[in-house]
Order: C-alpha cells, then structure tokens, then sequence
C-alpha cells in the first residue's frame, strides 16, 4: 500500500514538472516571437528610412515634393502638445486621485466614480476625439489648434493616470501616515511630506506609460481634423499643428500614389522612436533618483 502511494506521488511530481517544463518553453517561445517580430519591424522602418533621415528633412517645412518634404513643423506640434497633455493630465489626475484616496467616503458615490474612471481607460479613442470635436473644437470654438488637440489626448490618458496615482498611493504603508499625524502634522502636510513624495515613482510610471500613449496617438487628432501638410510653424498653444503620428499616417497614405512617401513615414518613425526613447529614459531617471531617496 505504501509503495503504491509512493508511486501515485512520484506520477503526480512528474506530471508537475512535464507541465512547469512545458509551459517554460511555451513562454520562451512566445517571448522569441515577439522579438523576432519587433526586430523585423525595426530592422524596415531604419532600412526604408535612413535615406531620408537628414539635418533637411529635420529642419524643414512639411512639402508636397518628397525630395524637400521636411517634419520641423510636426516636431514642434508634438513638442506644443506634450506642453499642454502633461501639466493638464498630471494636475488633474494625481488631484483626482488623492482625493478619491485621502479624501472622499468609501460608498455608493465613491465606489461608482472608482468604477466609471476603470471603465474610461478601456474607452477606444476615437470617442474621445468625438468628445474634444464636439467640446473643445465646437462648443469653446477652439477650432484645431495646440489647446483642443491637448486638452482632448488629456482625457484620453487621464484615466490611466488616475489608476496609477492610486494604486501608487494604496501602495504606500500606513505607518508611514500614522507616524506623521503622531508627529502633530495635518492632513496636508502628511501628503505632501510623506505620501506624494513616497508614491511619486509609482505615479510618474503611470504617467510615462500615459504620455508614450499621447505622443503615438492618431485617432483623436482625425475627428478634430488636424492638418498634415503646408501649415507654418506653431508658436503656442494658440495656434494650428501637426505632429508627428498624422504626418506618418497620411504619408502611409500617400505612398500607394508614390513610393517615395514610405521612406518619409519611416524616416518620421525614427523621429518618434527616438522621442518616445528620450521621453522614457528622462522619466525613468527621475524616478529611479526619488525611489533611492525613499
């Protein structure tokens, strides 16, 4: 009887590691693939693009020639829309959540915002471009320029921003709070002295994901109807743009008219790429300074 039981475990133990095994290699392989595939992509976008990757094409105004054709004015739109996405959304969403946190009584009314704000992040985007049409372009007569393109991708990403925040915050040990309100501090000062210097490298991860989501997005910026060709340089947020996702979208358009115009839209994915990268490894220095701090 005890051999038997023995055997039945042994058979058990063996089954567990055949399927830990195979499930090890299923993962590998599945990450493999995903490499494979983002190294085909990358290996495209610089053979197509590095021609067209010059001073020129950096420097120069949008043209209707692809051998003058440059991305300057998308650079600076793009440049312009983080200006207003990023104090807007980061105001507004860490607010959002402290208050939701800190602040409001758990019930009915607290656990339906908490619900709702959950369910905006899973909202397509080309709804919120339906709302910033609808609100910022029409109802405010902003019309397209930097400020209805920027407050419109801040409703987009502020939902994401808003999660982050809170889950940085609901993170935070509650000794730390406890010991601040022992030491006779107030409310406000316990959040700004230990909970949002505490819960900031949980916060800027939210809003590195939010803002990369920003910068990449094309949707939002088609309903309002931003132009992508032959408008001059924006000067504030007052002013008609381009960025960097319409030009690659309607350049990928056009290149089923003319070849030449795919070498642009690699070119100009290089730029964002590159943008994209900068904007990360700034962010991730930031919060890897307060994490050693903290």
């Amino acid at each position: 009887m005890q051999q038997v039981n023995e055997r039945k475990i042994t058979r058990r133990m063996n089954i567990r590691i055949l399927r830990n095994d195979i499930s090890k290699y299923i993962f590998l392989l599945s990450t493999l693939f995903g490499l494979a595939v983002l190294s085909i992509l990358i290996y495209r976008i610089f053979s197509e693009g590095v021609g067209s990757f010059n001073l020129d094409f950096l420097t120069g105004k949008l043209s209707t020639q692809p051998e003058r054709a440059g991305i300057m004015g998308a650079i600076l739109g793009t440049a312009w829309l983080m200006f207003v996405v990023a104090p807007v959304t980061m105001f507004l969403g860490v607010g959002t959540a402290i208050y939701l946190e800190l602040y409001a009584k758990k019930g009915f009314l607290q656990s339906f915002i908490q619900t709702n704000i959950a369910n905006l992040a899973g909202v397509p985007s080309i709804v919120y471009g339906i709302l910033g049409l609808t609100v910022f372009a029409r109802a405010m007569d902003f019309g397209n320029i930097v400020l209805a393109g920027g407050l419109t991708m801040s409703l987009l990403i502020l939902p994401i921003v808003i999660v982050a925040s809170q889950e940085a915050i609901r993170a935070i040990p509650s000794t730390l709070s406890e010991a601040s309100y022992g030491m006779g501090a107030t409310k406000w000062q316990t959040i700004q002295n230990i909970i949002l210097p505490v819960a900031l490298p949980g916060i800027l991860t939210g809003a590195i994901l939010a803002l990369s989501r920003a910068i990449g997005e094309t949707a939002p910026l088609v309903v309002i109807g931003i132009p992508a060709l032959l408008i001059p340089f924006p000067d504030g947020i007052f002013d008609k743009f381009t960025v960097l996702p319409m030009q690659i979208y309607y350049w990928t358009l056009d290149s089923a008219l003319l070849a030449e115009y795919a070498n642009l839209a690699a070119a100009t994915i290089i730029v964002l790429l590159i943008a994209l990268f900068i904007l990360n490894s700034t962010a991730i220095m930031i919060r890897n300074k307060f994490q050693h701090k903290f």
